[in-house]
């Protein structure tokens, strides 16, 4: 039997896709006919990126799942039409990608290299680094990608501790969860990194109270989601000195524009929302793999939970 699936996203990504997704499906045995133009009533899969044509589910009668290419599902979680299944991705190669870029923004900023990146007064100016057990980091957000960069981060000796909504156990990694556990959190932080989903419960999550609670001269790192942060409370915090330095991949508009002040402030790194993608030959096997599931009455990976909106 011939399975149907429905590429349904940009081009540029079913160039990218379309030969190992069909290496992953034909590994795990199944018979796919894969293609971006299948006739709606006859599609059993779509795989499937917000930022496509398919915005109406109602006329996929047949289908059995959407399999979201991006981690994020923000963009469809709450689309009225959609009444099946939804799997978010989780591809490692993306988390290796997350983790790589998350680990090289928390070294520089603990090391203090941009005073010697950019030192265009040539100042001679030798000050100790605190060993990494000496630095406090936090992971808000323990999914995944959180769980990858906090272990390396731990694995390097920096003092790692996180935060999620709900508990989480990571052995020897110090963790919090709900209201009372972010505010104690932060207090410690001298880095925090976000990578964490954009959900209601997650907007502003950042703000001026809770901004208020961290150390003086603290660093913040942003590769999940730009609504986490509120833009104008963390000017005002930068303006301040209270937070010393935001490094930002993720923004509420992307590309940032140009006016945005984020761009011209001197404690502000911008960076083209770069930290990770997912990754052709992985992800597809995440895809296939969900595929198979599906049609052997297996439960699928990653499914979203629409209350929760990941």
């Amino acid at each position: 039997m011939t399975v149907n699936i429905l590429f349904a996203a940009t081009d540029a990504r079913w160039e990218d896709y379309r030969t190992p997704l069909a290496t992953a499906l034909s590994a795990r045995g199944i018979n796919a006919h894969l293609a971006t133009d299948i006739p709606a009533p006859d599609v059993d899969y779509i795989v499937y990126a917000p930022n496509s044509t398919v915005q109406d589910f109602r006329p996929f009668t047949r289908a059995k799942a959407v399999l979201n290419l991006w981690a994020g599902v923000e963009n469809v979680v709450n689309n009225p039409t959609l009444n099946i299944p939804l799997a978010r991705m989780v591809d490692p190669g993306m988390t290796q990608s997350m983790t790589e870029w998350v680990t090289g923004h928390v070294l520089r900023h603990h090391l203090g290299m941009d005073a010697h990146i950019h030192n265009p007064d040539h100042k001679w100016a030798p000050a100790s680094v605190p060993l990494a057990q000496e630095r406090s980091v936090l992971i808000l957000g323990l999914g995944a990608l959180g769980q990858s960069a906090a272990r390396t981060l731990h694995g390097l000796n920096f003092n790692v501790s996180g935060w999620s909504r709900t508990p989480k156990d990571l052995g020897p990694i110090k963790t919090h969860h709900g209201a009372a556990g972010l505010d104690t959190a932060l207090q410690s932080a001298q880095i925090a990194v976000l990578l964490l989903p954009d959900t209601r419960a997650t907007d502003n999550l950042l703000n001026d109270r809770t901004l208020a609670l961290m150390p003086k001269g603290a660093i913040l790192i942003n590769p999940g989601r730009g609504p986490l942060i509120d833009d104008t409370a963390l000017i005002r915090a930068l303006n301040s000195g209270h937070i010393g330095h935001a490094t930002l991949d993720v923004f509420r508009m992307e590309p940032l524009p140009d006016a945005h002040p984020f761009w011209a402030h001197p404690n502000v790194t911008v960076t083209p929302h770069i930290a990770a993608e997912t990754k052709a030959a992985t992800a597809s096997e995440v895809i296939a793999e969900n595929v198979y599931r599906g049609e052997n009455a297996l439960p699928l990976l990653h499914l979203v939970d629409r209350a929760r909106g990941y």
